[in-house]
């Protein structure tokens, strides 16, 4: 039994489009679709409830953030398998069949994460080193560049991303992850409101000694910032608070240097 968690929030238009590709050809295992709703206000719920009837829907009172509706949906759901998918991601047929079967190829990993791209087909870097300064830096530049369309940049990623690998995380925009393995590790920390909680999930997860995989022949296609961009000053606040409390959590030593430094780029309220 696979569980699908998927998280909304004022998103319905990209949502409804998800769901369409996860059910136009549905996976071949027993599965379920849960979408937890962070409170919208753009009717997400109401679509919902008319159109999809075979979806199951937890509407949250309040804005709860990513890992807390996450861990509320995987609450209600018994599968032996979970996959975490965000609402503005196309699921092509057979995809989700083939990163199941990815990982039940490898016994050691309990986390599978497939190559993602974006509308145009760009791949996107979906995953690397463990959060520190500059492995995060390294990422950045990756990234930006790759959005920018620098070409050295966008070849580079473009190789990183056609072949296997055990990273330290892959991205939650569409994670895997056996439950044991993600009960064990309690769920998601609800510290991170928005962005990091999926890298300190999968750093629980190698705490086990368990592996992550990135499963380059499974392509989903994930347009990324669609969702967030109906609150982007809340989104880019919510990425710095996370962003505070992962070095909190994983690098306290860091953490004040952090906090200093946003506080001078004025991203961070003074005395806090």
């Amino acid at each position: 039994m696979l569980d699908i968690v998927i998280v909304s929030y004022n998103c319905e238009r990209v949502l409804d489009a998800c769901l369409q590709s996860l059910t136009a050809t549905p996976p071949r295992r027993e599965h379920r679709i849960i979408v937890v709703d962070n409170a919208s206000s753009d009717g997400t719920v109401a679509r919902l409830r008319e159109r999809w009837q075979g979806v199951e829907v937890i509407a949250l009172p309040d804005n709860r953030g990513f890992a807390a509706a996450n861990n509320a949906g995987i609450r209600t759901s018994s599968g032996e398998l979970v996959l975490l998918l965000n609402p503005d991601t196309l699921v092509p047929p057979g995809a989700i069949d083939r990163l199941c079967d990815a990982l039940a190829a490898d016994p050691s990993a309990a986390v599978a994460g497939p190559r993602l791209v974006d509308g145009d087909g760009r791949a996107e870097l979906s995953f690397g080193a463990m959060i520190a300064p500059l492995a995060e830096l390294r990422q950045k530049v990756l990234v930006v560049g790759n959005d920018r369309g620098i070409a050295p940049i966008v070849r580079r990623v473009e190789r990183m991303t056609r072949q296997p690998a055990h990273p330290d995380w892959v991205s939650g925009a569409c994670l895997l992850i056996r439950r044991d393995v993600l009960e064990q590790a309690g769920l998601l920390d609800e510290r991170f409101f928005m962005y990091t909680e999926d890298v300190d999930l999968c750093a629980a997860v190698r705490a086990q000694g368990r592996t992550i995989l990135f499963v380059p022949d499974v392509q989903v296609t994930h347009l990324r910032g669609r969702s967030a961009s109906t609150a982007p000053r809340a989104t880019r606040l919510g990425y710095r608070r996370s962003q505070v409390a992962f070095y909190e959590k994983h690098h306290p030593a860091i953490a004040p240097l952090l906090r200093l430094y946003l506080r001078a780029r004025g991203e961070w309220p003074a005395g806090s």
